[in-house]
């Protein structure tokens, strides 16, 4: 029994030793085969991404760079934080990528870059990175009001309560949609404003849409544009007025047909501080009634003045306007020229004179950017910058 017992342990050993022995050889054979197999190839691409995982506080214009060494791109996706997707194009040798879009301040962005090697090993990366909360902004406006009708003289005009320095950037992000292809260029008067207009007038029911990108344009150093917006107008019908200082007459053209002839009594010839300009100007504001005020007019010669003037037509900064005369004797119109610069035509007495005398009905067919046209005056030439008045800088110029 007990060497039974023995015998039959012993055998189980041996069988137990045999097993584990065969078990282990076919086991660490395989185990290392495999091993070597499964293993990840390393890629040798090398992806770099600028700016770099983590940075907070980026300048939108600093760039954002996506490359590879020792490899080629095979895809990058740029998202902000509302899952739009940043355009983007990658170079023809793929060892790059670019945005065609700038980037937008306050806001955050995840980049994803995948790449291979010259033996297709692929690898990949993710990213994220915070563009900067502008501090300060230029704080621009212009003279559009959405959704209005304008004349073709008109000239939109954009101005900043800073100073801008990189004046390129803001042409670059204001553009014009104009329904007849018309091309619009802006022109600076100094650091603070810039108008833009066609090379010439406006075609008569033409749309025009001015989109403004300025929000994250860095304009001076530290100071952003502020605003993103659009804003549309219309062209309405096409008129233009001629003032001639020598008849005393005004022509008044619309669609290209004379439809009107005004007697009319403009700037005296003396003294010099009452000559008209000469040149061409564009209705900037309308009111029923405007007070002159001698006070506000700097080297105005001849007695103070301060009179409720009706059907006033602003052409200038400086105060030239196209209003009624309700003081002048109707023998006047026609035959002199007896105002401070301005551009008389016949009213009757009251602040607002009547709808139905010449100024009344000019008046009421006017609207803001009409063009008006001083010819033959005494007076200077206007200055371009003097209210909408760059139509007298050629386009090679403006």
């Amino acid at each position: 029994m007990n060497r039974l017992g023995k015998a039959v342990m012993a055998g189980i050993g041996v069988g137990v030793l045999m097993c584990t022995a065969a078990c282990s050889g076919s086991g660490g054979d395989g185990g290392s085969a495999d091993g070597a197999s499964a293993k990840a190839a390393v890629s040798a691409a090398k992806i770099s991404v600028e700016p770099a995982n983590g940075a907070t506080d980026v300048k939108p214009g600093s760039g954002l760079k996506v490359s590879v060494a020792e490899g080629k791109l095979t895809k990058v996706t740029v998202t902000d934080q509302t899952g739009k997707q940043v355009p983007g194009a990658l170079l023809p040798d793929n060892s790059g990528w670019a945005p065609s879009a700038g980037l937008a301040v306050a806001s955050r962005y995840t980049v994803h870059v995948e790449a291979a090697d010259a033996k297709g090993t692929a690898t990949s990366t993710d990213s994220s990175f915070a563009t900067l909360t502008p501090a300060k902004e230029a704080g621009p406006h212009d003279n559009i009001v959405d959704g209005s009708t304008y004349g073709v003289g008109m000239i939109v005009r954009l101005e900043f309560k800073e100073d801008v320095k990189d004046k390129a950037a803001v042409e670059k992000a204001v553009t014009f949609e104009t329904s007849d292809g018309a091309p619009v260029k802006g022109h600076w008067f100094n650091n603070r404003w810039v108008d833009f207009r066609p090379e010439t007038f406006w075609k008569s029911g033409s749309k025009v849409t001015v989109h403004y990108r300025l929000k994250s344009i860095e304009v001076a150093p530290g100071v952003y544009g502020g605003i993103d917006s659009d804003q549309t107008f219309t062209v309405g019908r096409d008129k233009r007025s001629t003032v001639d200082a020598a008849t005393h007459q005004m022509t008044v053209e619309k669609d290209g047909r004379v439809v009107e002839t005004i007697p009319i009594s403009t700037g005296a010839s003396s003294p010099k501080s009452w000559n008209a300009y000469n040149g061409t100007m564009a209705v900037m504001e309308r009111k029923e009634s405007e007070v002159m005020d001698s006070s506000t007019v700097p080297g105005l010669e001849g007695s103070d003045y301060k009179h409720p003037v009706p059907h006033s037509l602003r052409l200038t900064t400086s105060g030239t306007y196209v209003h009624g005369n309700n003081w002048s004797d109707a023998s006047v119109f026609g035959r002199e020229n007896v105002s401070h610069g301005c551009v008389g035509l016949q009213d009757t007495v009251g602040d607002k004179g009547s709808p139905d005398s010449p100024a009344g009905k000019f008046f009421a067919d006017s609207i803001v950017g009409d063009v008006v046209t001083i010819k033959n005056s005494v007076g200077e030439p206007v200055n371009p910058s003097n209210g909408y008045s760059g139509w007298n800088v050629p386009w090679s110029k403006w």
